[in-house]
């Protein structure tokens, strides 16, 4: 079973970033760069976590007319990254000039995704500010998966309590790359749907995102392996049950 969290290193520098893996050492997890610390580093950060076994999810979530994010997904191909993703509202010309800008960097190995709805957002947001109406966001995101499939991609970033739908409309293999996870008792910050590790397991989720809740503990190495383990047991158990 691959390991099932991306540490999101939510970090303004590379040097603080580095520090906090430094404790990693002989673990290499899988690792989420964000735009804070992208745009503060760059491609070399890139290559610097590549050299040391790291896989990287690149998480610029991009969002402009297809022959621009084209281009920036030819660029962002050759840095041979693991995980890319855009904004399935982009719609359906943008994601599938994503898959062809991917495929033309030569990357024969980066999954795309695509973001159905951000996990800071609720059934409020969705209809007074979005205008997004007559639906739900469970609903939205669904239907969000179901165009990125589609087009070609690979999965897409969605929350807990999406993950059983859309895997149900898109098929197991379409993966959920899931935010917003949250040990049992830990603060739930800026987020609106949230879920444990438990939780996300018996879901189906495929890859768990977590930052703070890692990069802020006095032991970043056994939170993350406590996480992980409560993930595969109840994994373990559900699979178990379900093909009983």
């Amino acid at each position: 079973m691959e390991n099932p969290v991306i540490i999101a290193l939510d970090f303004e520098n590379g040097k603080k970033a580095k520090k906090f893996l430094s404790a990693f050492e002989g673990h290499a997890p899988y690792v989420k760069v964000g735009m804070e610390l992208f745009y503060a580093e760059g491609a070399p950060f890139i290559y610097w976590l590549k050299e040391r076994n790291f896989q990287v999810f690149l998480d610029l979530k991009l969002h402009d007319i297809p022959t621009t994010v084209n281009k920036a997904m030819k660029v962002l191909g050759s840095l041979s990254i693991d995980m890319v993703n855009v904004h399935a509202a982009g719609g359906t010309s943008m994601m599938k000039a994503a898959k062809e800008g991917l495929i033309s960097s030569g990357s024969s190995h980066t999954k795309l995704i695509a973001v159905t709805q951000l996990t800071s957002t609720n059934e409020r947001m969705l209809y007074d500010e979005l205008l997004i109406q007559h639906t739900t966001v469970k609903e939205c995101a669904t239907h969000y998966a179901m165009l990125a499939k589609n087009c070609g991609l690979d999965g897409v970033v969605c929350s807990a309590q999406e993950t059983k739908g859309i895997k149900e409309a898109c098929g197991s293999s379409f993966l959920s790359i899931t935010p917003g996870i949250r040990p049992s008792g830990s603060d739930i910050h800026d987020q609106a749907r949230t879920a444990t590790p438990k939780a996300a397991a018996e879901a189906g989720v495929d890859y768990m995102v977590i930052g703070r809740s890692i990069t802020k503990s006095e032991q970043p190495v056994d939170m993350y392996e406590t996480i992980v383990k409560e993930w595969r047991d109840a994994y373990a158990y559900n699979n178990r049950q379900t093909f009983a």
